[in-house]
């Protein structure tokens, strides 16, 4: 079986191929670039909408098939940005009904787990999934993927971009960021804030733009910013690897580019006899093939969808899934 699938939930518009028997026959992209600032939703969504027919021609002529050899068309239903999510949906409702094929709608979050159980073969990970919109800790228990930390505020993501943005750092800043905390070593006292098992980055970063303003160096804020919010990410982790004794732990999302987030979750990971994963970076930056792989696995599992129930759900939790395609 043959899945195409759709992926618009923020600065992506992704088209993904995949087959059944495990092959990612296509995964093109395009994202958006603001002129200034962050995301602007409805101009996120018109890029979408001016650039998906092209990134939807790329990947059929890359997975060198025809469309009638299309068995299943999936999209990333939620969690995200409405306008960009309705583009998607409509892309592939339009393409579903022109082929007359199944249509399936998947949570994104659990996508960007999937994807990487599958490249890197993984089994049961404890996974910190990072990226501009979201921060969460999750596992696998009794047919859910659970929740076990997220944040209470804004995503790690978004709030290195902010500081960025704030600071005159063009988007996307985390990148940015990363470069210039390899320059200092100088640790500014900023809030830790772990409330239990969640996290607030608000405070932290109020106070490294007021700091910012009072003259303290780029270098060392950007340093400082990571050590803290990564600091909070792998104790939050590390509290779910010795909750559920699992002995893998996975990184996932756009966020899982950053070399020293990586570094301090292998640590982590060796003190505690688990093994550590991060899927290459085409799949961890918001991706079609993610979707189409997701697709597979719910309709192996039974799932179906009429048209009627493929309306967008943009703040559809990861544990509000059942996940049927695993067993406990």
């Amino acid at each position: 079986m043959i899945c195409l699938g759709f992926e618009g939930t923020a600065h992506t518009v992704g088209v993904g191929i995949a087959t059944s028997e495990g092959e990612i026959l296509a995964n093109e992209k395009e994202v958006y670039q603001p002129d200034e600032g962050g995301i602007h939703p409805r101009e996120a969504a018109q890029s979408h909408s001016d650039n998906v027919k092209e990134v939807l021609d790329k990947a059929v002529n890359k997975a060198n098939i025809e469309p009638e050899d299309i068995d299943l068309i999936s999209f990333s239903q939620g969690p995200g940005l409405g306008s960009c999510l309705r583009t998607a949906a409509t892309s592939a409702r339009a393409l579903a009904v022109w082929l007359e094929v199944p249509i399936i709608g998947v949570n994104h979050c659990i996508s960007h787990i999937e994807i990487g159980r599958f490249t890197e073969n993984v089994n049961d990970p404890v996974t910190l999934y990072v990226s501009g919109g979201n921060t969460q800790v999750i596992a696998y228990d009794s047919s859910r993927y659970r929740i076990f930390g997220e944040t209470l505020d804004v995503a790690i993501g978004n709030c290195l971009d902010t500081f960025a943005r704030r600071v005159g750092i063009p988007h996307p800043g985390g990148p940015r960021l990363e470069e210039l905390a390899k320059k200092s070593e100088n640790l500014i006292d900023l809030p830790y804030s772990v409330k239990g098992m969640d996290l607030s980055f608000s405070g932290l970063l109020t106070e490294a733009l007021r700091k910012y303003e009072k003259g303290a160096s780029l270098e060392d804020l950007a340093y400082s910013i990571q050590e803290n919010t990564f600091a909070a990410l792998v104790e939050v982790t590390e509290r779910a690897v010795a909750h559920t004794k699992k002995d893998e732990v996975m990184l996932v999302g756009g966020v899982a580019a950053n070399q020293r987030l990586r570094q301090m979750l292998d640590l982590m990971s060796e003190e505690h006899d688990a093994d550590f994963y991060v899927p290459p970076m085409e799949f961890c930056a918001d991706n079609g093939a993610m979707i189409a792989w997701n697709g597979l696995l719910a309709y192996g599992a039974g799932k179906r969808q009429e048209i009627g129930e493929t309306r967008i759900r943009q703040r559809w939790r990861t544990d509000e899934v059942r996940v049927p395609w695993r067993s406990d």
